[in-house]
């Protein structure tokens, strides 16, 4: 510790080595030597600790919204795919409810928590390059000698909101979603728990590992998954014509619902890639949302017709395998085979 005043002190010391190194104004009106600065504290030019206090960036929310909606998303597949459910009763909406209720209570309460306690506003450091996600790895070595750590949250507190958020998740689901599922669904139910259970500590160790790579890649992670994951939905309807694909997605309530919800995160996705290229959010920006669905469902109809034997078999239903015995759901799709069959049994596929 160097017992200089605070008027002369940075004019007489050099700055500290390191991206992320400062120096910590003591009460007394000293500095420490060159380290980490506590949290929510960074250091400036001057290698002087100086506290968090702008305000977090339109960006900096669409990320943490991300995170969010990725709990939740996944909540919501589990929650489906153990249901079972051609459509969606009220046993599987209560479940839905209860998983948003318990993401939107771990958000809220998260905002709580973090400086200014007690207020939905937050103070922060902005993130100005990949390197400030990950200060761990920009340790100094003066002269090639010891290190000197200064290991620190400098995009504070992007970075531990999140964990604090899947903590509080993970409190809240025990708490709640239990006595939802055994009212409702009491066996299936509780997969979706057990479910949680293992996908909420793989994203906090994503999170962990690459929380900088997402927070630069979220916008375009989100459009491609919206798409992918539209383009499996619309995939798995047996009719593959157009005419079939339109009358169920405005038919069919739970295709609506799930349509939707692409058409969200796939607006999403758009609004954050362009905040992060820095260009103004246009009202005909959201008119490309809807296309990756139109595509397919234009185009599905020639796929059919390429493939080899889908002429003929345009009304073939695939039975539905049901074990219940390892609770898994089983599509027998050889429609080849199918189509074999029917030519030697001389039926209307021949």
């Amino acid at each position: 510790m160097c017992s200089i005043s605070k008027a002369n002190g940075l004019n007489l010391f050099p700055r500290c080595p390191g991206l992320y190194c400062g120096r910590e104004l003591l009460a007394d009106g000293n500095w420490t030597d060159c380290g980490a600065c506590p949290r929510g504290f960074r250091a400036n030019a001057s290698s002087m600790c100086v506290p968090c206090e702008d305000e977090p960036m339109f960006y900096d929310w669409l990320y943490l919204g991300f995170m969010a909606l990725l709990a939740l998303v996944l909540h919501w597949f589990c929650i489906d795919m153990v249901s079972m459910r051609r459509n969606i009763p009220k046993e599987v909406i209560a479940l839905h409810l209860s998983a948003l209720f318990e993401v939107v209570a771990a958000s809220l309460i998260t905002l709580q928590l973090t400086e200014p306690i007690g207020s939905f506003r937050i103070t922060s450091c902005r993130a100005t390059k990949l390197s400030d996600w990950y200060t761990l790895l920009h340790n100094p070595s003066p002269n090639y000698e010891e290190s000197l750590h200064c290991t620190q949250e400098a995009v504070y507190p992007l970075y531990t909101m999140v964990f604090i958020f899947y903590a509080l998740g993970t409190a809240i689901m025990l708490l709640i979603r239990p006595l939802i599922a055994k009212k409702f669904l009491p066996k299936p139910g509780k997969f979706s728990i057990y479910a949680a259970l293992y996908f909420y500590p793989i994203l906090a160790l994503l999170h962990a590992v690459g929380g900088g790579l997402i927070y630069y890649s979220f916008p375009y992670i989100t459009i491609t998954l919206s798409v992918l994951s539209n383009a499996a939905h619309f995939a798995f309807k047996i009719n593959q014509t157009t005419k079939s694909l339109l009358l169920s997605s405005v038919s069919d309530l739970k295709n609506i619902i799930v349509i939707l919800g692409h058409w969200l995160l796939h607006g999403y996705g758009v609004v954050a890639v362009a905040t992060l290229c820095g260009l103004s959010i246009r009202p005909a920006m959201l008119a490309l949302v809807p296309v990756p669905a139109l595509f397919y469902i234009l185009t599905a109809s020639g796929v059919q017709s390429w493939l080899p034997g889908a002429e003929t078999c345009s009304h073939y239903r695939p039975p539905l395998l049901w074990s219940s015995r390892d609770k898994r759901l089983t599509f027998f799709i050889s429609m080849k085979a199918y189509c074999a069959k029917e030519r030697l049994n001389g039926e209307p596929g021949a």
